[in-house]
């Protein structure tokens, strides 16, 4: 039996409770970033926006937002919100999408990635193309599954998202710990990564 595919669970994401709660923390968690970058005109990247729980809650509080994922069928679904500041893009990110798509030539106040980083197949790399599309001062935030040393599975340890972000040349780095899911008996700890670009 073949693999579910992102665009499988599309239908039924925005009624999954787990789903509806990491993204109102995450949302909560975001409240400083939100606050440094001001005035409500922030450009705004949503990478692995999935079905947009996340750029909903961002869309009222920021200037535009560029929803980027590779699955048609939730791009789809946040498509249907009908959010008037919100531009969707349906790829994988790559040097090529940005070289070719305008949308990615103005950089952007803030990047987010919520629960998508874990399963890019070079994660240093996506930080750094990320990286490389902020404005000077502008943020990107990542929320994933912590990983203790030695753990598997998608998610990270502090010390690999510490080191991606300096790669990047991103500077002030903040990595914390700012909420857990209860998941199947277990309680989760979610992992959150702030940088800053001040090249």
């Amino acid at each position: 039996m073949p693999e579910k595919t992102w665009d499988d669970y599309a239908e039924s994401w925005d009624s999954n409770n787990a789903v509806i709660d990491y993204a109102n923390h995450a949302f909560e968690s975001l409240a400083p970033v939100l606050a440094a970058i001001g005035d409500g005109t922030a450009r705004v990247l949503d990478f692995g926006c999935g079905t947009g729980l996340l750029t909903e809650k961002l869309s009222p509080r920021v200037g535009r937002i560029v929803a980027l994922d590779p699955s048609e069928k939730m791009i789809s679904v946040l498509e249907g919100k009908q959010l008037g500041n919100i531009e969707t893009i349906q790829s994988m990110l790559s040097p090529d999408l940005i070289s070719i798509d305008s949308r990615l030539h103005n950089r952007f106040d803030l990047i987010v990635a919520s629960s998508a980083l874990a399963f890019v197949p070079d994660y240093p790399h996506t930080v750094h193309l990320l990286a490389s599309l902020l404005k000077d001062n502008g943020y990107l935030v990542q929320w994933d599954w912590l990983l203790e040393d030695g753990g598997t599975g998608p998610g990270f340890t502090e010390a690999q998202l510490h080191t991606a972000f300096e790669q990047a040349q991103l500077t002030d780095i903040q990595v914390t710990r700012p909420f857990s899911m209860q998941m199947e008996g277990t309680r989760l700890p979610v992992v959150m990564a702030v940088g800053r670009n001040r090249r």
